[in-house]
């Protein structure tokens, strides 16, 4: 199959009459045309033929979704009854499981444990002091690997503990130490209950793209409600968001078990629980624990939204010096997250490595011997406990002794605005003069029958009928709701964002793929991109290009870039060596090589790079309601603090349609190119 998607590449290199312009493709392109006419000049044509409703849809056709939602909900927390018990007393009860090993967790590491309250509170036991916790992390780390990975955790904390970060990093770690395990566990349980059930498997599926495609802020609003302000509603919203990732791969690390293995198992006489928790969950513990990773660093993504609901930590730090426009205090908030996600990161995927392998005791050791590393942590803990008191640096670090770096972010800020304020001035100017708007009047002027019409067409182009019928649908709906000119905003805010990250993302992966200097420079840029929490993004750039469309642009193009650089890079290097061979003999050039060979055999993993890098997008629209958009994200941040539970669902549902719809169309398109190209079969 490979020497023959090489024979054609070099045919066609060779200027054999391949033909470009097909029939289809010509009437691909006239529909684009078209379609750009229309969005040009669609309003004026509506209303020329006295037919305003082609692109402003009338108001008497929607259909009351946010009202009716809203009854459901109010009905849900007043009167609704789960057996004898009232759904509040549930929720209560729910709430309260969760808050006792919450607040366990944040009086051992940050506030201490205390008898009474308010000023008649005596102190009964000191929060861990920050060595025993640096010691922690360090035996941690060289239980896991090596002394490598135990120096780069212990320095990550002591990064905490220096630079004045500790008491919100220990309350951020608080929230992760619990709702990983349950987002983790629970994940698990239902993983194993899709694979026993395949058709379970197929109703959950379209749960989980709903629940990691709905924006977070979308189904605060709900949980507000039924748990009210505070940590345990932040710690609900973050098991929800973190928890879908590991349903799946539970799913598909079972499936991937060898079969062998399972049918030793059976032959065996294991009873079908046995089989699961004695045989596949053990051969599949290494990919389960890439899923407990995976929530550890969404639930560390999700610290700063839930912030905005009473979880505190150095999520609230951030929210804090965005509201203020505190460019250093952000910084360094945010760094103390990354810092912090690079720590817990790090340990969990060496513990992943690790998973499934029987650990190696050496015969006629002690109890103390084989547990050294846990006996050193506890007589840390212990000893510092005691000489706390006496000598405060064993108990808390010094304040007199922590670094900042605040005052030299604020000076960056500052020296740029003052001399290249008319230069940031002027690319903003250009950029919303000859790209967003004219997008943005394209994506409204397009009437409405005709853009369902062409997203039917795709589906069914790329996908087939179920796809057409899926567009369709879910584009309907969000008609139906009365968010059509909303949602073609995030759709034009979207669409330029990602166009702008493709044309500065490709690139950069092309010359990390062919340049080994030039992908070391850039991964490490694209590392720390992706690192950053989304929030961070909004104050230098709103610093220097104030608020509205283009500086919710920027933002997003910095947090959604990486996908396309990595995705770019990764094509391109596993493009095959008999096609290149095959383009060398042919006498190609570089330049010819890499146009005519490399990329397109590369698209299919561009186009899955684009399709992450739209979700990517769509996930920070909502965060970038905050600095002056318009659009679906706005209605969202607005039910939030309105507490309009009707509202902000429908508004949510509106965003992850959009991204259902944009996922299938894009992921259909680059199955369609791997068949084409020879590296999948069509079946």
């Amino acid at each position: 199959m490979t020497q023959r998607v090489a024979n054609r590449h070099a045919f066609s290199v060779n200027g054999g009459a391949v033909r470009w312009l097909t029939p289809r493709r010509a009437m691909t392109l006239g529909l684009i045309a078209l379609t750009l006419v229309l969005g040009k000049y669609g309003g004026d044509l509506a209303k020329a033929l006295d037919m305003r409703w082609l692109v402003k849809f009338p108001s008497a056709w929607t259909v009351p979704f946010k009202s009716q939602i809203t009854v459901a909900m109010k009905w849900l927390v007043e009167d609704a009854h789960v057996g004898p018990l009232a759904f509040t007393d549930l929720t209560r009860a729910i709430a309260w499981l969760i808050e006792q090993p919450y607040q366990f967790m944040v009086s051992f590491l940050a506030k201490g444990f205390w008898a009474g309250q308010g000023a008649a509170a005596t102190e009964i036991l000191p929060a861990a002091s920050w060595i025993a916790v640096i010691v922690a992390v360090i035996a941690l780390g060289h239980y896991c690997r090596d002394w490598g990975l135990a120096t780069l955790a212990g320095g990550c904390f002591l990064y905490l503990a220096a630079f004045g970060q500790w008491d919100s990093a220990m309350v951020t770690l608080a929230s992760v130490a619990i709702a990983v395990p349950i987002g983790a566990g629970g994940g698990l349980l239902v993983g194993i209950w899709a694979y026993r059930h395949p058709v379970g498997e197929r109703i959950l599926s379209p749960m989980l793209d709903l629940m990691q495609t709905v924006p977070v802020f979308a189904y605060l609003v709900p949980i507000l409600f039924m748990f009210g302000f505070g940590p345990v509603s932040a710690l609900i919203a973050t098991i929800i968001y973190a928890t879908p990732p590991m349903i799946r791969v539970t799913t598909l690390a079972l499936k991937g078990v060898d079969p062998e293995i399972v049918d030793f198992g059976r032959m065996a006489g294991t009873t079908p629980r046995q089989l699961i928790w004695r045989v596949l969950v053990p051969s599949a513990a290494k990919s389960i624990m890439i899923g407990v990773n995976q929530v550890i660093m969404l639930t560390l993504n999700m610290v700063i939204i839930a912030s905005m609901i009473g979880a505190g930590g150095l999520g609230f730090d951030v929210l804090a010096a965005l509201r203020r426009l505190d460019i250093g205090a952000g910084f360094e908030a945010g760094l103390a997250i990354v810092v912090l996600a690079i720590a817990v990161d790090r340990i969990s995927q060496a513990f992943a490595q690790q998973a499934g392998q029987a650990p190696t005791v050496p015969a006629g050791q002690g109890w103390i011997r084989r547990h050294r590393r846990m006996v050193l942590v506890l007589v840390v803990l212990v000893v510092a406990w005691l000489l706390g008191r006496l000598v405060p640096a064993l108990k808390d670090y010094p304040e007199a002794q922590t670094l900042t770096t605040g005052a030299f972010w604020s000076e960056v800020v500052r020296y740029l605005n003052i001399n290249y304020f008319d230069s940031f001035e002027a690319i903003k100017v250009a950029f919303l003069t000859w790209f967003m708007l004219p997008v943005k009047q394209m994506a409204l002027g397009i009437p409405w029958p005709w853009a369902i019409a062409m997203l039917v067409l795709l589906g069914w182009r790329a996908g087939g009928a179920r796809l057409a019928v899926l567009c369709g649908t879910l584009s309907g709906l969000i008609l139906l709701a009365g968010l059509w000119p909303k949602a073609m905003i995030t759709v034009y805010l979207c669409g330029a964002s990602v166009i702008l990250a493709t044309v500065i993302g490709v690139p950069l992966g092309v010359v990390a793929a062919l340049s080994r200097r030039g992908g070391q420079v850039i991964g490490v840029v694209i590392d720390t991109l992706q690192t950053l929490p989304s929030f961070v993004y909004l104050i230098p750039v709103v610093m220097l290009f104030r608020v509205g469309d283009f500086t919710a642009m920027v933002a997003i193009v910095l947090y959604a870039l990486a996908p396309a650089v990595r995705y770019a890079a990764h094509g391109v290097r596993n493009v095959s060596q008999d096609l290149i061979e095959a383009g060398t003999v042919s006498g190609c050039s570089k330049w010819q090589l890499l146009r005519l060979i490399r990329l397109p055999m590369a698209l299919p993993e561009i186009l899955l790079g684009i399709n992450q890098t739209i979700m990517l997008a769509l996930s920070m629209l909502v965060i970038t309601a905050l600095v002056g958009t318009r659009d679906l994200g706005q209605e969202v941040y607005i039910a939030l603090t309105k507490a309009d539970t009707g509202r902000g669902l429908v508004a949510g549902l509106a965003i992850a349609f959009i991204a259902i719809i944009a996922d299938r169309l894009v992921s259909a398109a680059a199955r369609g190119a791997r068949i084409r190209f020879g590296l999948e079969s069509p079946s």
